[in-house]
């Protein structure tokens, strides 16, 4: 962010701060939390922004109402009880939600900022702080910011507590909230499953032996030894089409990683003889024995890892490190993944926040594609972007499927150490220029 926004940020003022309940009884009861969610406890909150522009033609006077959005909120949330809760411990001393019905925080502000000035949706701690609510206590769910800017648009700032949900949990809230604002009564609702003991160990818990070679079982940070930068790059659906075609016709998420992970090699001058790794989140909702409810609403992740050595990405083809990512994804199977949930109970969760970078030699490329990252009309059209508030972690790489006007492509959020940027742009999209 540049010098203008960043003295623009002491210019959003907060105009109301309030706790919105379910608008009806929910159950008062503690949540079991499954050893996918406890090692989300030291992860906080996940930050995203929407930008809306209004259209003055055609929208009516009132735009983004406040009332009715509390309304629909209130609403979501009696489905949706638990983000109304706080995070708080058991007898035992394990990690639960008290689902207590205090509230999200709901929060209403006004800028002299427009939504022009963030066509690039540079996630930045800036960004955050200037449109996502701050969380306190800690222990609150959900907080929403609707931020109203001079230009006559909205930014509509979340935060939600990892613990609670995984991204396709988030969006289903969304989704469900936004279907409440426009269509009221009318709306569909699609019911969340809360049965977290669906993903509960196996007694006595049994690791195979072979977990550890396939999953990323911890994560390994290290102090930052240089500034870190966020950039977007944007991939058109021709360009898309080319890069799959190069890489044996696998899908978008196998050969966009392979291009980020050779990019990010060479870009950084790794030694050939080094190990580097591409670890992932992949959704176990239908992987599982017997296969979770779609609507599964909680942590649903498993993080899986592909390793070899520098030389092969960098000197080997796109498709053959599609090929290697695809295979340990095939790799799956209910066995292992109960084994993994199984490790997770007998390690415990860290109490420790999770900060620094990835070491250079490995990125975590967290995927949104085919999810519903734009289906958040609240009845005044949907958004024009919509991105993470913030992503200041070394080595995670954000992707999305783009909007109509990136003809329908993807997004790729990457970060990293600021002076290499410039050199991993240089040979992401010259690929697309062979």
């Amino acid at each position: 962010m540049d010098k203008a926004l960043k003295s623009e940020i002491e210019g959003v003022e907060e105009i109301e701060s309030c706790f919105i309940a379910p608008s009806e009884d929910t159950p008062r009861q503690g949540l079991w939390l499954s050893p996918l969610d406890i090692v989300m406890v030291s992860r906080g909150h996940t930050p995203t922004v929407y930008f809306y522009q209004r259209d003055t033609a055609t929208v009516a006077a009132d735009y983004f109402e406040v009332g009715r959005l509390k309304e629909a909120m209130a609403k979501a949330l009696v489905a949706f009880y638990p983000l109304a809760g706080r995070l708080s411990v058991d007898g035992d001393g394990r990690p639960e939600i008290d689902c207590n019905a205090e509230g999200a925080l709901f929060v209403v502000a006004q800028s002299k900022l427009t939504v022009d000035a963030f066509s690039d949706l540079k996630p930045s701690p800036e960004l955050r702080r200037l449109f996502a609510p701050r969380i306190e206590p800690a222990s609150i769910m959900l907080g929403v910011q609707v931020t109203f800017l001079s230009c006559g648009g909205v930014a509509l700032g979340t935060v939600l507590h990892h613990v609670a949900i995984d991204a396709l949990s988030a969006f289903h809230f969304f989704q469900t909230w936004s279907s409440f604002c426009r269509d009221g009564e009318a709306a569909m609702l699609e019911l969340p499953c809360h049965e977290r003991t669906l993903l509960r160990t196996r007694s006595p818990p049994i690791v195979h032996p072979d977990v550890h070679s396939m999953f990323s079982l911890k994560l390994n940070f290290c102090e930052p030894s240089d500034p870190i930068s966020t950039k977007i790059f944007v991939i058109s659906k021709n360009q898309l089409d080319a890069l799959k075609q190069i890489c044996g016709g696998l899908s978008t998420f196998c050969a966009m990683s392979a291009l980020v992970w050779q990019c990010m090699c060479i870009a950084r001058q790794l030694p050939l003889d080094a190990e580097t790794r591409v670890t992932f989140p992949v959704n176990i909702r239908r992987r599982v024995t017997p296969p979770l409810p779609d609507r599964y609403f909680g942590n649903a992740l498993v993080i899986m890892k592909v390793a070899c050595t520098v030389r092969d990405v960098v000197l080997g083809t796109l498709a053959a490190s599609a090929g290697q990512i695809k295979s340990t994804l095939g790799r799956l199977d209910g066995e292992m993944l109960q084994s993994v949930i199984d490790y997770n109970e007998i390690a415990g969760m860290s109490n420790k926040p999770a900060k620094g970078n990835l070491p250079d030699t490995e990125l975590r490329m967290i995927a949104w594609l085919g999810m519903p990252v734009y289906d958040a009309d609240f009845g005044w059209g949907k958004p024009e972007m919509m991105s993470r508030a913030e992503s200041v972690r070394g080595g995670f790489v954000y992707m999305m499927d783009g909007t109509d006007n990136d003809g329908g492509g993807v997004r790729v959020l990457m970060c990293m150490e600021a002076r290499k940027m410039e050199e991993f742009e240089r040979l992401f999209y010259a690929k697309f220029a062979q």
